[in-house]
């Protein structure tokens, strides 16, 4: 009776110290599971900051690209203005000539109405100039007045049909530039005036083909057969 007794508390005695344990256990258990959560929402704001930042790049990437082809449009701005006005003033020097020289009254014509349509593109074009930070040219391009000094060598039909024929090709490659300008400018104010520009030059350039076939022409102002 009395080992039972014994036995009975010994058992009792075995269960508090077995609860005694788990108590000072669980806090310990608490603590971590607290990091780990903890640790899993760090985690977490660690990924979705590292999934945001693919974004944030792709954005500076994006204006950079942005800015880079502003910079470009601007500088094929400021080329296209500066040949413009040298190819206009030429076009008015050439017209000029062809008053003098011009042996056809056609040619006179086409001459003097050169000088007067560049000469109100080229007054246009010199405020878009200003604003882009463009220097106005002194005068035409190398290229441009050896065409003239060769013409100025010539005479008769032989001038007609040189004038002709290079009013057809300069035509032609002003025609293209224009229109390559209007699509890609970002100017507003340039867009609407190589617009307004280029429907002139087509004109210009329908009316000189009309003139080479009366001169017995091809459509690029040659003679057959060159």
């Amino acid at each position: 009776m009395k080992s039972e007794m014994t036995n009975k508390k010994l058992r009792n005695n075995l269960l508090v110290f077995a609860g005694a344990v788990l108590l000072t256990a669980c806090p310990s258990f608490a603590q971590m599971g607290g990091a780990q959560s903890s640790g899993s929402q760090g985690g977490q704001q660690q990924q979705q900051t590292t999934q945001q930042s693919p974004g944030m790049a792709g954005s500076n990437n994006q204006m950079q690209q942005q800015s880079q082809d502003s910079g470009t449009s601007q500088m094929e701005d400021k080329s296209f203005v500066k040949d413009a006005l040298q190819g206009g003033m030429a076009e008015v020097q050439l017209g000029q000539l062809a008053q003098q020289k011009g042996s056809s009254d056609d040619v006179k014509q086409f001459g003097a109405m050169m000088v007067s349509d560049h000469t109100k593109l080229g007054d246009e074009m010199k405020p878009v100039a200003q604003q882009l930070g463009v220097k106005v040219p002194d005068g035409p391009s190398k290229k441009d007045k050896q065409l003239m000094d060769k013409l100025q060598g010539m005479s008769g039909a032989d001038f007609d049909n040189a004038y002709i024929a290079a009013m057809v090709k300069d035509h032609k490659k002003d025609s293209s530039d224009f229109k390559s300008e209007i699509s890609q400018t970002q100017n507003p104010q340039l867009k609407q005036l190589a617009s307004q520009g280029q429907q002139v030059i087509d004109q210009h350039l329908a009316k000189i083909q009309q003139i080479a076939q009366s001169h017995n022409l091809n459509s690029d102002g040659k003679t057959s057969g060159h």
